[in-house]
């Protein structure tokens, strides 16, 4: 098919977002090209490009060091990739995995089309039963959430984790955060067989979301969410409190929340992207005089020692059978803008100044 140009979603300054268009290669041997149609929006990672807070832009990532450092250049202005929930169709495949008219769930950003690499770009089919916008959640974003719950596991079991389940069933899980990957990670706790799910939150919009995923509420801007909670699950004498809890909002004063939620001895599983300082956090008060613990379930690492038995596609695995079980209710409450590519500009834009809110907005590519 030769080269086709692609048009793609770019951030080329702080506030400026464009729809730039690029030369797209030929299909390799082993390769595959898709045009997409849905993307969807993870915004707190891609708005801090937006706005200019992302680490990356003021300091180098060393990845054999794992450190931030001032003396590498930073990623800057233009930012050419940018989101990482793509649903495609195949339009031309030389690997025998895929067939023209195959849908796949990828990560490659927001673009009208890709050409992949068929040993570098992982894709996950998508069964044809599902509605293929759901599928914006089964490569990557829903495995961020799984990965919480392995997380969780591994705290409780080590490497002996059988089931993604194992860190939550049966027991009682806060989650401090209600937007998309809070959701989704309340939503695999009561998948897995949690007894008590409460998500915190205090936009009152995806807190009535929750509710109509199932989930039970508490509001940051009514009583003491942790009053309210310890006064509800109590474990003995002097135990109250929840036994795990998510943390799946960047602000420092939501870290310093999970921590007053927990029972003694408990565990906060940190997914949220922190962008700002920490000077609410008071490690000085419950973190230290109830013994708690935080754990930090970024993507790119599964616990130690499971790597072998947990891969990135047992993840979107798991993220399938949830989307099986709970789809019709993700679409209907979970999904709320679906906004045409030719307005995502206008769209981010409005986002970054809070003159539009979202909890998960999705660019349509079907539609411009």
């Amino acid at each position: 098919m030769g080269e086709r140009p692609a048009r793609v979603l770019q951030v080329t300054g702080v506030g400026e977002v464009v729809i730039a268009e690029e030369p797209q290669p030929p299909v390799a041997d082993g390769g595959f090209h898709v045009e997409t149609l849905y993307s969807g929006l993870s915004a707190g990672t891609e708005l801090s490009y937006v706005k200019g807070t992302n680490p990356y832009l003021s300091a180098g990532w060393d990845p054999v060091l794992g450190l931030f450092r001032a003396d590498r250049p930073a990623t800057g202005y233009p930012v050419r990739r940018l989101g990482y929930m793509e649903v495609a169709r195949v339009t031309e495949s030389r690997t025998p995995e895929l067939s023209p008219g195959q849908v796949v769930a990828m990560a490659y950003g927001h673009r009208t089309g890709y050409t992949a690499d068929g040993v570098e770009d992982r894709f996950v089919p998508l069964p044809p039963e599902l509605d293929p916008l759901l599928g914006v959640y089964a490569a990557h974003m829903g495995p961020i959430c799984a990965n919480g719950l392995l997380h969780a596991a591994a705290d409780l079991h080590g490497a002996d984790v059988r089931a993604l389940g194992d860190g939550v069933r049966g027991r009682r899980v806060a989650v401090t955060g209600a937007g998309v990957v809070g959701l989704l990670t309340a939503l695999f706790a009561r998948h897995h067989g949690a007894e008590a799910v409460t998500v915190v939150d205090r936009t009152r919009a995806r807190l009535e979301c929750a509710g109509r995923l199932g989930l039970d509420t508490i509001a940051t801007d009514a009583r003491d969410p942790a009053l309210t909670l310890k006064s509800r699950w109590r474990h003995s004498a002097g135990d109250r409190g929840a036994d795990v809890v998510f943390q799946c909002r960047g602000r420092a004063e939501a870290l310093h929340l999970a921590l007053r939620l927990l029972r003694p001895q408990g565990t906060v599983v940190d997914l949220a992207f922190y962008q700002e300082g920490a000077a609410s956090l008071r490690l000085g008060e419950e973190f230290h005089h109830n013994g708690l613990s935080i754990r930090c379930a970024q993507i790119g690492r599964v616990p130690r020692g499971l790597a072998h038995l947990w891969s990135r596609e047992r993840l979107s695995a798991e993220t399938l059978d949830l989307l099986r079980a709970r789809g019709d209710a993700v679409r209907r409450h979970l999904i709320t803008d679906l906004v045409p590519f030719d307005d995502a500009p206008r769209f981010l834009a409005a986002l970054a100044d809070r003159r539009r809110h979202a909890i998960q907005a999705v660019f349509d590519m079907t539609r411009g």
